[in-house]
């Protein structure tokens, strides 16, 4: 994908929470971050409610759907302030095509494999969160010397929440009832899980 847009396009800013792309729209340009962080994920509502990660600006943000003429797999949301340009997807397109041929197949390799992982991390969210959440307790849990397992929480819950794809008001909704079944127990960054079993049959497993 060309790496370096033309300058002369002008540099917009947009403030944080701002929605720069919308799931399943057709954009008619293709967008480059400069600078700042956006979330990627599905909104419901109107409000972020599955993450699926975030950029930071230098790069490209829709430029694999753009190059196969498809519309945005996932919503975009400013995450702090950004600075972008706004590429017209009939200029973007025209400096794919001077590029030597084998490199434009290259390109559309890499766009249709990187669509086909969004896809596939979208279908994921399908799944309940509950059970996501159960799975990964589950993954990274181990014995406890007094017997049982348990869970340390290495990474923030916000982290967390980022690799489960949900929001982080989520997964602590769902800690929460998993603490009031009594699936979980602790507080902290230590938690004991006291029915692996039950935990088991909520993560489908």
């Amino acid at each position: 994908m060309p790496t370096c847009p033309d300058h002369r396009v002008p540099l917009e800013q947009a403030p944080a929470g701002e929605v720069l792309r919308e799931r399943h729209r057709q954009p008619m340009s293709v967008l480059y971050l400069q600078g700042g962080r956006v979330l990627l994920g599905l909104r419901e509502d109107g409000v972020m409610r599955h993450q699926l990660g975030s950029v930071q600006g230098p790069c490209w943000l829709d430029a694999a759907t753009a190059l196969l003429d498809r519309p945005s797999l996932v919503d975009m949301v400013a995450e702090t302030r950004v600075q972008l340009r706004r590429i017209a997807l009939d200029d973007f397109r025209q400096s794919v095509q001077a590029l030597p041929e084998a490199g434009q197949e290259l390109l559309r390799d890499m766009a249709a494999g990187y669509c086909q992982q969004t896809e596939l991390a979208i279908s994921r969210l399908a799944q309940d969160a509950e059970a996501r959440c159960a799975q990964w307790l589950l993954r990274h849990a181990h014995n406890c010397e007094e017997g049982g397992l348990r869970v340390t929480l290495h990474l923030r819950k916000r982290m967390i929440a980022a690799q489960l794809g949900i929001a982080p008001e989520t997964l602590s909704r769902v800690l929460r009832q998993l603490r009031e079944h009594g699936l979980i127990v602790g507080t902290g960054n230590v938690l004991r899980l006291p029915q692996p079993r039950a935990l088991q049959m909520l993560a489908g497993a």
